[in-house]
């Protein structure tokens, strides 16, 4: 056995983004000791991929839109998850958001406000009223600072750079978790009575993404998948229409956001030709029409011959102010100014992006999963979005969660019921002996392939087999591809703990689970709904609205069947029925 450090709580909260934070700050609020929590993230505190979500965040205030309801905010999110969401979830946070965002602003969140000093809202694409929030074009950034200033004067205690590898399971209940410390390579045991996982997505494992290379890896789906939970909705990865093109900009900034809130402040798309397109895909709703509808008339321009000649169509929002585009857009003119583009006056080129997983962990209304004391939530779990999600509701769904998911952990320890169970059997230290034994013998191993090298090959691998577009023989063919990753895998060129082929070794071993169970279900879904577009099955059917799930069969394989969907409340069945819908043409 190698040497590891020890550590005891009652709450493990993995993940320390808005969602993580959140709930520890419920969990406190709620009168759980500080002591028995820990937050833990992968990276520095603060530096969470919560700060690059920019545009805003959903809830129905009715700042500018009296006549807006959270019924209506969840009508829209089933029109654009194709009502394959699960409605529970959706209406959980739909009812809370206007609640959270106002609790959001008396802990001092920076949100940009109307000339009477309310909180401001802005169009988002598909949505029927004006509902998103914003702190200028920083939402995340704010919300992020909000929660760790809120989180601090509570003193919830934070343990930042520790990588979570394995979670520790007897008997069907959470036992706790393993890591390594990335600074010191030491390894960690973490003994709980509770685990959050709240570790993000999965869409840095496609080549082109809005994520950074470090994150979003698939971790907390993989290592709830592995534990013994369920996945649901995997093939529904959402592709930004509006990344950045490396080719123009430099690769580092390839994939990279230009946030939503450019085409909500007015910002149009014109091909090569000087062609304002979205009139030919979307003559109501044009540029603010749903996030696949526009990444596809973006990718069916540029297919066409219509794109620029670096990949791209152009985004431009030179028509407005310039005050305005200062105001409100003011990361996005400062990161144009550094590349030598004046933003207020000059396109900017544009090409869709890998960036956002649908899918993740399937769990209650609580956000447990089917293993008992473990919670994922944020966007590890599945459920609110469904084939597409509304922008602007990932961080709406964080915060949701984070209070839902905080309160019921707060209820369940102070009934004082979720004491660990005394088996007799296994110790901690035994449960964790035998992936401590693999981490050791992982590290500094000298085998033949490099894990970077592999990693980037099945960002090839995804991007080209389960992409924006997609087909039986395209998946097939991945899926082939994979199992010949997957054997190099098992000889890797692996540095010392705190080498960072060792933290690329630990990310290509959650991505292969994470990619096989996106192959598996692109293959499942024969039909075309949302983000998922089978050009070999380019019609919905009927039949098919459900949710793909994938279990382990118990001996490491992936089993996968359909669950049926439910039932929204008759609020949401008029609201749906009411038919309301954006006309982007009171834009103009």
């Amino acid at each position: 056995m190698p040497e590891y450090e020890t550590l005891e709580r009652r709450v493990l909260v993995v993940g320390a983004g808005a969602a993580g934070a959140r709930t520890a700050i419920e969990l406190v609020d709620r009168d759980v000791d500080p002591a028995d929590v820990l937050v833990i993230g992968k990276r520095d505190h603060g530096d969470a991929h919560t700060t690059w979500a920019r545009g805003g965040i959903n809830g129905a205030l009715g700042t500018r839109d009296p006549e807006d309801s959270p019924s209506i905010h969840a009508a829209d999110t089933l029109n654009e998850g194709h009502h394959v969401n699960d409605p529970s979830k959706v209406e959980t946070v739909t009812e809370r958001m206007p609640g959270l965002l106002r609790e959001l602003d008396s802990w001092g969140m920076d949100f940009s406000r109307t000339d009477d000093g309310r909180i401001d809202q802005r169009y988002f694409g598909a949505q029927s009223f004006r509902r998103t929030a914003f702190a200028g074009d920083y939402t995340g950034e704010a919300l992020m600072e909000t929660l760790v200033e809120r989180a601090r004067a509570l003193e919830i205690p934070y343990r930042e750079n520790l990588f979570v590898s394995s979670l520790l399971v007897e008997d069907g209940r959470v036992r706790g978790a393993v890591g390594t410390d990335l600074e010191t390579g030491e390894f960690v045991v973490i003994e709980a009575d509770v685990v959050v996982l709240s570790a993000g997505g999965y869409t840095s494992l496609y080549r082109r993404h809005s994520s950074r290379d470090d994150e979003n890896t698939g971790d907390g789906p993989a290592l709830a998948f592995l534990a013994g939970g369920t996945l649901a909705d995997m093939e529904f990865v959402q592709f930004h229409p509006t990344g950045m093109v490396g080719a123009r900009y430099g690769e580092e900034w390839d994939g990279r956001l230009v946030t939503e809130a450019v085409r909500g402040e007015g910002g149009r798309l014109f091909n090569a030709n000087g062609e304002r397109f979205m009139e030919r895909y979307s003559p109501d709703q044009m540029e603010l029409d749903a996030r696949d509808v526009v990444a596809r008339a973006i990718g069916s321009e540029i297919a066409a011959g219509r794109g620029t000649d670096h990949g791209g169509v152009f985004l431009d929002i030179s028509h407005r102010d310039r005050s305005l585009v200062e105001t409100r857009l003011p990361r996005m003119v400062e990161r144009f100014e550094t590349l030598g583009v004046d933003l207020a006056e000059t396109p900017v080129e544009v090409s869709p992006t890998a960036h956002y997983g649908m899918g993740g962990v399937v769990v209650d209304d609580d956000g447990e999963t089917d293993v008992d004391g473990l919670y994922a939530i944020g966007e590890t779990m599945a459920g609110v979005h469904g084939a597409n999600r509304l922008g602007g509701n990932s961080l709406a769904e964080t915060i949701a969660y984070g209070a839902v998911t905080g309160e019921a952990i707060a209820e369940r320890l102070n009934e004082g019921t979720d004491s660990q169970p005394q088996s007799g059997l296994y110790t901690i230290d035994a449960l964790a002996e035998a992936h401590l034994g693999a981490l050791e013998a992982l590290a500094t191993h000298e085998g033949t392939h490099d894990p970077e090298a592999l990693l980037d090959e099945l960002r090839e691998l995804l991007w080209t087999h389960a992409g924006i577009l997609r087909d039986g023989a395209g998946i097939t063919a991945g899926r082939n591809a994979l199992e010949t990753i997957r054997r190099k895998a098992a000889d890797l060129s692996v540095g010392s703990t705190t080498d960072r082929s060792f933290e690329f070794a630990l990310n290509l071993g959650f991505g292969l689970v994470v990619a096989d169970a996106i192959l598996r279900s692109a293959e499942m879904r024969t039909e075309s709904r949302g983000a998922h577009v089978r050009t070999d099955h380019p019609e919905s059917d009927p039949s098919q609205r459900h949710n793909v799930v994938v279990r382990s069969d118990g001996v490491g394989e992936m089993s996968l069947s359909t669950d049926p969907v439910g039932t929204p409340s008759e609020a949401v069945r008029d609201a749906l029925e009411a038919g309301y819908t954006l006309d982007y043409h009171q834009l103009e």
